[in-house]
């Protein structure tokens, strides 16, 4: 206990264990020494706090640690800091029961739940951060909002009036933790007295009073609540100075109250001053959002930020009376160009002073070299305009950008004697008006592939289920528009590699589209077109045409294998489009490309992907099924449909690929409306599997070496098995499933009516151009297939069974039913013999029975297993190749095994298990 409590005064009985702790003393003192007391201790500062202010300090430390890493977004360090500021608040509970909760400490949760909801709501900024900020952030936020929960009324109560700052209250606490201490420091004994009085302020000592008065005469304008915390504190350290010396050094200690006083006064009137600009500066807001509000009434007023002018004037190109020729006009396009690509230069305003340059070179009649030259550098300006790769054009640069090269396009049409090239040099340039062509350094016909590759990355960047999306691919015309100009132009004055080049570009926008006028012509209704309009489009020229012409032009005169094989590819699509099944089979294998296509780059193998896959939904339609299977089998199988053919990226594989991958394959994306439907192919790929994969189930239904055809498939069959309720078939492929085990049953009604019904109808069929005759189709394919499903799995049943009767239940003609089973004959397929006269199906019972199959499985598995074993057993004893060396006398000769002779038993022959048959029908049943 201090001697303050020790020589006694007003508050003796009053005792309060938090206030007197003392803080660690020097290393090296003992504690021996911290109980002897003596004058030299005045000299020592001794820091005495009470327990609230240690754990209010360790709180207040915790949040600016917080508030820091708030201020660089570091998630992980906040989330570490907040946990350790929860253990901390827990460990001030009572001080936190007594006093209640701190402000600054509710201050901090609601900032901290408001900045958590601010990061996750931004949706860029989250995916530019870090793996463990990112987890950091998911955690805090979860975490904050759970312990928000118990301190709901607070936060409200704060919101409702937000209170100073944090860092105006941290420039308080030390301030007055300073004048403490330092009045702490003269005399250690009355720190303790200091926290006591400050907790009962009514008794105060006479010191205190008199300073107060004095104060309060000096000084009468300023009594704010500042002074009296400052004053309070003066107070409790007179007080302290007067218990010990009751009196007698009341003078010293006022004047060391005083000289204290004056750098106290020092930080009152900074911090009045601070008030003060405060107090001004919401007056002057609060006035600005009146007059607002005003200007806002009266309507007539308009603010101008910064007194700076709304018109701005148009910087003059050249200077009053310059005379302006080509020369001048050259060096200032010169200038303009040279601050192209520049950091902090204005590209708009760059643009803006090139169509300014163009519109005075018009209007002094300088010829149309030089205003080719300067349209050139303007459509190079809008292309620059987005310094981004995968950044797209804004609509206004696109209209722009279209306009300027119809006006290039224009100007070259009308002068034959500009000639344009990319090896013409800048010095041996003709601009100027004279006999000789004019001479520009330029490309037209890369401005043009440029614009078509803005076009296909505003299409890959619009929301496809938006009317945007709809307005831009409106602009296509205008870009086929373009590139058919740019076609007729360079077929007079182009290089053949650049007609190969645009004849490629032309392509690319026409082989993916129906031509329905086409269409319309084959079917013979072409009167049905009402209006003129559209009599001469129907008399234009057929896309075939089109694409025959173009294709062929390129086959012969192009030397580059990329534009030759993107030709080939583009071809074949629109072959299969249009279900010229021959002619896109024939180009397909005699080009020869499925062998090195693997060397290609991404954007031709997509191309080749989605090739193949037109190919065989082509097939399909024909009615050539396993010629379907075998073109979609790569595809399908693989499970990446979606991303092998450029319509989308897969989740799964997201974790792979980092950025910079992900944005090049974005680029490589098909826009929307080139899409294939993938429900449609799957569907075809799964109805071609079922056509090819119940027949071949049914007729090796006990073959141990049984393959399969399909195995997405037999997939979709397991799936469909597992499942512990089977209600009514909701999705495509459930249709599908349904209508398989109905087909292996031979019931090809049921089967019929999952694959075609109006779900189905409206999901997949109808997509087809010719709707009806695809279904037709199916139904006919369905009935063949069910017939042979039905003779492989009841045959055994059947000793004979009449043409009429299999016609009958399947709905087929006799001619094709005879067609069917004489097929499976020859193939030996079916083991039975056509009785012409009675027009029935003899079965010859060649079949072995259930019990006899699984005999036969047994004695072959036996075998290998021996086999197996004897091969260990000559590798134990060190003779390597024995097995294969044996005798029949040794044992087990390799590929031994039975088949049944035509007497009914059975013989050994090499080679497997295979089926016996009679050949003689007289010879019967066994």
């Amino acid at each position: 206990m201090s001697r303050f409590f020790a020589t006694g005064s007003d508050s003796e009985s009053e005792e309060s264990s938090s206030a007197d702790e003392i803080t660690p003393k020097a290393p090296g003192t003992t504690f021996k020494q911290s109980l002897l007391l003596s004058d030299d201790e005045e000299d020592t500062k001794r820091v005495v706090r009470s327990a609230k202010d240690k754990r209010f300090e360790e709180l207040t430390n915790l949040i600016k640690t917080i508030r820091n890493a708030m201020k660089i977004r570091d998630m992980a360090k906040c989330l570490e800091e907040f946990e350790q500021l929860c253990r901390a608040f827990l460990k001030s509970k009572n001080i936190v029961d007594k006093e209640g909760v701190p402000s600054f400490y509710i201050r901090l949760l609601a900032d901290l739940e408001e900045y958590l909801n601010q990061l996750w709501e931004d949706k860029e900024g989250k995916k530019k951060m870090n793996k463990n900020n990112a987890k950091a952030l998911s955690t805090l936020r979860q975490k904050i909002r759970k312990y928000n929960r118990d301190y709901e009324a607070e936060i409200a109560a704060y919101k409702e009036n937000p209170q100073e700052s944090a860092d105006e209250e941290e420039e308080k606490e030390p301030g007055e933790s300073g004048s403490s201490s330092e009045s702490e420091g003269d005399e250690g004994e009355g720190l303790s007295a200091t926290s006591f009085l400050k907790k009962k302020p009514e008794a105060v000592p006479e010191a205190s009073k008199f300073l107060k008065s004095a104060k309060g005469s000096g000084d009468e304008s300023s009594s704010s609540d500042e002074d009296d915390e400052d004053w309070g504190s003066d107070t409790v350290d007179s007080g302290s100075e007067s218990s010990d010396d009751d009196g007698a050094g009341r003078g010293a200690s006022l004047a060391v109250v005083f000289l204290k006083k004056a750098q106290e006064n020092e930080k009152t009137s900074e911090k009045r001053t601070t008030k003060k600009k405060k107090l001004k500066k919401k007056e002057r807001l609060e006035e600005e959002a009146e007059e607002e509000g005003g200007e806002e009434t009266e309507g007539g007023w308009e603010k101008v930020k910064g007194g700076v002018p709304l018109v701005k004037e148009k910087p003059k190109m050249f200077a009053k009376g310059t005379e302006i020729n080509v020369a001048v006009v050259v060096k200032k396009l010169n200038e303009i160009l040279q601050a192209r690509g520049k950091k902090g230069t204005d590209r708009a305003a760059q643009i803006e002073l090139l169509h300014a340059l163009a519109a005075i070179a018009a209007e002094n009649n300088l010829g149309q070299g030089i205003l080719v030259k300067i349209k050139f550098n303007i459509i190079a300006s809008l292309y620059d305009y987005n310094p981004n790769l995968a950044a797209f054009m804004k609509p206004d640069m696109w209209k722009k950008c279209l306009d300027c090269i119809n006006e290039l396009l224009d100007i070259l049409f009308e002068n034959n004697n500009i000639f344009i090239g990319e090896n013409i040099a800048e010095d041996s340039e003709n601009l100027g008006i004279s006999d000789q062509p004019f001479r520009v350094r330029g490309c037209v016909l890369t401005l043009v592939e440029r614009m078509d590759e803005e076009f296909t990355k505003i299409m890959q960047n619009t929301d496809p289920h938006s009317q945007e999306y709809v307005d831009n691919l409106k602009d296509e015309g205008r870009v086929c528009g373009i590139i058919d100009r740019l076609l007729t132009y360079l077929e007079n004055k182009g290089s053949t590699e650049e007609i190969c080049r645009v004849y490629l570009r032309r392509i690319m926008h026409t082989y993916y589209k129906f031509d329905y006028k086409a269409h319309r012509r084959s079917l013979g209704l072409q009167g049905e077109t009402k209006s003129e309009q559209d009599q001469e489009e129907s008399e234009g020229e057929d896309s075939a045409v089109i694409m025959d012409r173009l294709c062929k032009f390129i086959y012969a005169k192009d030397r580059t294998d990329r534009i030759r094989t993107c030709a080939i590819l583009c071809h074949i699509y629109h072959h299969a489009l249009h279900s010229r099944w021959y002619q896109a089979r024939d180009l397909m294998l005699m080009s020869h490309l499925q062998d090195n296509i693997q060397h290609a780059d991404p954007p031709v193998q997509i191309l080749y992907n989605r090739t193949m896959v037109q190919l065989g939904i082509c097939a399909f339609r024909q009615g050539m099924i396993k010629d379907a299977h075998n073109a979609l089998l790569d595809i399908q199988s693989s499970g990446r449909a979606k991303e092998l053919l450029g319509q989308g990226l897969l989740m799964r594989n997201m974790q792979e690929r980092n950025a910079e991958q992900e944005k090049i394959e974005k680029r490589r994306q098909v826009p929307f409306h080139m899409h294939i439907n993938l429900e449609l192919l799957e569907c075809v790929y799964l109805v071609s599997a079922m056509l090819l994969e119940i027949p071949y189930m049914a007729a090796h239904e006990f073959d141990a070496r049984r393959r399969m055809i399909s195995k997405q498939f037999h997939h979709q069959l397991r799936v469909g098995e597992r499942q512990p309720l089977l209600g009514p078939p909701e999705s495509m492929r459930e249709h599908v499933v349904a209508a398989s085990k109905a087909m292996k049953m031979g019931d090809w009604r049921t089967c019929h009516s999952f694959i075609i019904n109006e779900k189905m109808n409206s999901k997949v069929w109808d997509l087809f151009p010719e709707t009806q005759r695809v279904r037709e189709m199916l139904v006919r394919k369905i009935q063949e297939e069910s017939l042979r499903t039905y003779l492989f799995t009841y045959s055994s049943v059947y000793d004979s069974i009449s043409m009429a009767t299999l016609s009958e239940m399947f709905e087929l003609e006799i001619h094709t039913v005879h067609s069917i089973i004489s097929k499976m004959i020859i193939n030996e397929e079916l083991m039975a013999s056509l009785d012409q006269p009675t027009q029935t199906v003899v079965m010859h019972r060649t079949e072995p029975t259930s019990l006899q199959n699984m005999a036969l499985q047994l004695a072959e598995k036996l075998g290998s297993l021996v086999e197996n074993n004897e091969r260990v057993f000559d590798l134990k004893q060190g003779v390597y190749g024995g097995y294969f060396n044996r005798d029949q006398k040794g044992g087990y000769q390799q590929k031994q095994s039975y088949q049944r002779d035509q007497k009914g038993g059975y013989q050994q022959k090499q080679g497997g298990y295979q089926r016996g048959g009679y050949r003689n029908q007289n010879q019967g049943n066994y």
